[in-house]
């Protein structure tokens, strides 16, 4: 139900951000009014992840996502009915682009702890990577649907489709059995549970060095598709097609490395996800360069692939290692440091590309991706973390001493490597 709902959400939103963009446009906007309204929709996102995160550990996760997906649903659906009637002003299309991404700061950290809480240790690979492969692959195809129906009805029908997809998400939501999720009760306070959130991931060496490692290659990725990549195209592939094309290769990926990771089960899962995440420099290099078109969209289906491996290795690693009443509050801390700094990057693009040349930034997008990638790699935890399975005590050795109320502590053991490691 979960997976269902999330590709639902999924094909809904990606056709929606282009046909945001188009509604701006056709209301007489130009491409600085089209970044304005996308602004509008991260700045409240960054600004609420945080407590996003505390909320959803404190109330039943479904509940939280079931709200934030009605708050989608009312703006998108306001966002539409304007753009259909054609009296959207940019003042409006704004509103409704931060109210939607205010459900988002909500919706994402309860929906990443739901997901982890709903799986047990011996499934959680595979299931993370369904999960994830379902979300990509909806990304793709809400993507091309959306661009397809965009041209073919308007914008306005399009953010009236995502309005519907959110309702139908949220009503499927609703349907999710709850009865075998643990029971939690809230903390002592809003702001006590952010810094125990906090406590919880600078105690762990391993979490915060990827939070951190992520906080910057997030950043220069976005900086390098988002800005220098269409200059690139523009000037050396030919246009917006082979760009297109390179960036559903790089989609196309992401669902390749779901599927492996429904195989695969790495022992290190840390290691490896780390490892993985070195072929993420080679989009810029490719960029600098600059690759012709195939080869370019050969680079972008690898790292799209590897990237994907880490994705569900470093999931794998936070349902096996942070306490379950505890998931959304260190999943916000997560997607906090993943888009606090791309707007950042993206504004800082223009004067580096000015300062050093375009292929100087795009080198320095790959300098910092390996280098902040092999300086995890040295975090002890990173090298050493192993995936673990659950055992079955055996009957009769010893006496039953768990409390009355109390679960038994659970039995772990690491599995034999049986797969050879990246």
């Amino acid at each position: 139900m979960l997976t269902t709902a999330a590709v639902v959400t999924g094909l809904g939103s990606s056709g929606a951000l282009i046909a945001a963009a188009f509604a701006v446009l056709e209301a007489g906007g130009d491409g600085t009014d089209v970044g304005l309204v996308a602004a509008s929709r991260t700045v409240p996102l960054v600004l609420f992840l945080l407590v996003g995160g505390a909320v959803a550990d404190r109330l039943p996760r479904h509940r939280v996502m079931v709200a934030a997906n009605t708050l989608n649903f009312l703006s998108q659906g306001a966002f539409a009915v304007l753009v259909l009637t054609g009296d959207a002003r940019l003042w409006q299309m704004a509103l409704l682009s931060a109210l939607g991404g205010t459900g988002h700061a909500f919706f994402a950290p309860a929906a990443e702890g739901m997901v982890l809480a709903t799986v047990n240790g011996e499934q959680s690979a595979r299931a993370f990577a369904v999960f994830r492969m379902g979300v990509n692959g909806a990304g793709i195809g809400g993507a091309a649907l959306g661009g397809a129906l965009v041209a073919a009805f308007g914008p306005g029908w399009v953010l009236a489709v995502d309005a519907a997809a959110f309702a139908v998400a949220g009503g499927l939501r609703c349907l999710i059995d709850v009865s075998g999720m643990p029971v939690r009760t809230p903390g002592a306070g809003l702001l006590a549970d952010l810094r125990d959130g906090w406590r919880e991931v600078t105690g762990r060496p391993w979490l915060w060095a990827v939070v951190v490692q992520f906080a910057v290659v997030n950043a220069v990725v976005a900086a390098a598709e988002a800005v220098y990549g269409p200059q690139v195209a523009e000037e050396h592939l030919g246009g917006a097609g082979p760009w297109g094309v390179a960036l559903a290769a790089f989609g196309a990926g992401t669902v390749g490395g779901a599927l492996l990771m429904t195989r695969w089960q790495p022992r290190r899962i840390l290691r490896t996800g780390t490892l993985c995440v070195f072929p993420l420099a080679l989009p810029s290099a490719a960029l600098a360069v600059p690759l012709s078109a195939w080869p370019l969209t050969a680079v972008m289906f690898v790292s799209g692939l590897a990237v994907e491996v880490f994705a569900v290795t470093w999931m794998m690693a936070l349902h096996q290692e942070v306490p379950e009443e505890k998931f959304s509050r260190v999943s916000a801390y997560d997607w906090f440091g993943s888009v606090a700094m791309v707007p950042v990057a993206t504004a800082l693009a223009g004067p580096a590309e000015t300062a050093v040349g375009r292929p100087g930034a795009l080198w320095g997008c790959s300098v910092l991706i390996v280098l902040l990638t092999g300086a995890v790699l040295c975090v002890p935890g990173v090298r050493t973390l192993e995936r673990r399975t659950k055992t079955k005590a055996k009957p009769g050795l010893e006496p039953d001493r768990t409390e009355p109320g109390r679960a038994e502590p659970e039995r772990t053991t690491t599995e034999p490597e049986l797969e050879p490691e990246l």
